[in-house]
């Protein structure tokens, strides 16, 4: 399957924030965006308190839900964590999960990832897994390193079809630092050919490989045009819904140059 035949996602990750009345304005906003349904999957994911809330408000059908994380197991003594057979009981058909806000704030480790990711995936949700290096790793040269050891826990992983990687630099996250597009083509290609050599060339070739860290609409278009990018995990910008559909537009006008 060639880069151009991928359906390409781009994601907004909402963190920590929203109010009702901020979350039914930005929604609002959202609705209205319309890409090729044929070409784009789009996903919102609002902190876990609003999920259904902003399922109540969602009347675009390309607008698909997700949450920013779950735990590993399905039911038990684990307060105040939320299960993937909760999410997908309600509704919610994607989350993310190993985000480096969760790795390196929340300490989880590879092993938690790969066991959450493979409890949402037995669930039937679908997961946007996140990777990528933090500054000092990046200045040591360790990139490819760190990327490679993260992804080496997903080796036993089943249900390709329902995963995105997202590599996110930890460094650009939070910061308006952006990698070149050099810089995250070479890391995309990097984990498209640990895919290809580690699991298969046809896992490789279909897998969704997007960035993310200080997306902007000026940013998505030079970063759209490398081969191996094939979307966006949208952070602070997803906040603003002129800025996350201008990305959209932006991303899409670029592949299709």
């Amino acid at each position: 399957m060639s880069e151009t035949r991928r359906k390409y996602f781009v994601g907004g990750n909402w963190k920590l924030n929203g109010t009702k009345e901020s979350i039914k304005s930005l929604v609002g906003e959202l609705n209205t965006i319309s890409p090729r349904a044929d070409h784009i999957e789009l996903l919102i994911a609002p902190p876990t308190l609003y999920l259904p809330y902003v399922q109540s408000l969602v009347t675009n059908d390309l607008l698909q839900i997700g949450a920013q994380n779950c735990w590993k197991d399905n039911f038990g003594a684990f307060t105040g964590e939320t299960s993937p057979q909760q999410l997908k009981d309600c509704g919610i058909p994607w989350v993310i999960l190993g985000h480096s806000e969760r790795r390196n704030i929340f300490g989880e480790t590879s092993e938690l990832v790969t066991q959450k990711t493979q409890a949402a995936l037995n669930a039937g949700l679908k997961v946007v897994f996140c990777c990528g290096e933090r500054l000092q790793e990046r200045e040591a040269g360790k990139t490819i390193e760190v990327v490679q050891e993260q992804l080496a826990a997903l080796k036993g992983i089943t249900h390709w079809e329902s995963i995105v990687i997202a590599y996110e630099p930890v460094w650009a996250i939070g910061t308006g630092k952006v990698a070149t597009p050099e810089q995250a083509q070479e890391v995309h290609a990097v984990i498209r050919d640990w895919l290809s050599k580690n699991l298969s060339p046809t896992v490789a070739q279909q897998t969704r490989i997007i960035y993310g860290g200080s997306v902007t609409s000026a940013s998505s278009t030079v970063l759209g045009l490398q081969p191996d990018v094939d979307g966006f995990l949208v952070g602070g910008a997803s906040l603003k819904g002129p800025e996350f559909i201008q990305i959209v537009t932006s991303f899409e006008n670029a592949k299709n140059k």
